[in-house]
């Protein structure tokens, strides 16, 4: 198990990063997820991982939901029980409810499935489907 740090127990470093999650979502810092006290004790990776995942969650022609959506089926498919429940929570205040959280389960089960097809069977990819 991770050794949690508490924000008050941070680094300046850590601290950073954590005032600015919490004021893009208008929390108290003393309230900051579990993997960010887990990253607290590496201040050089916290930083790296919490910028790119600003840029990659920020606003751009993908939506705030098909963004979450994404990043819980990778979740799914990588089995991080932890990034799981956070990204489905972040998806439901994003909007997803029951019936569009049925449909994703069945798109990510084809999905995986297919997968394993082409896989298995060593299809070749189409010419088609090449990039010109």
């Amino acid at each position: 198990m991770a050794k949690l740090i508490e924000y008050k127990d941070m680094n300046p470093r850590a601290k950073a990063v954590v005032d600015g999650i919490a004021r893009a979502r208008g929390a108290d810092p003393a309230d900051i997820n579990n993997v960010w006290k887990a990253l607290a004790r590496h201040p050089d990776i916290m930083e790296g991982f919490a910028a790119e995942l600003k840029a990659a969650m920020a606003p751009g022609k993908l939506d705030g939901l098909t963004k979450e959506l994404v990043y819980l089926a990778v979740s799914m498919a990588n089995q991080c029980e932890y990034c799981i429940t956070s990204h489905g929570y972040m998806a439901r205040k994003k909007g997803m409810d029951e019936e569009m959280f049925g449909e994703f389960i069945a798109v990510v089960l084809a999905a995986q499935k297919g997968n394993k097809i082409a896989t298995a069977y060593r299809v070749p990819v189409d010419a088609a489907f090449e990039e010109k």
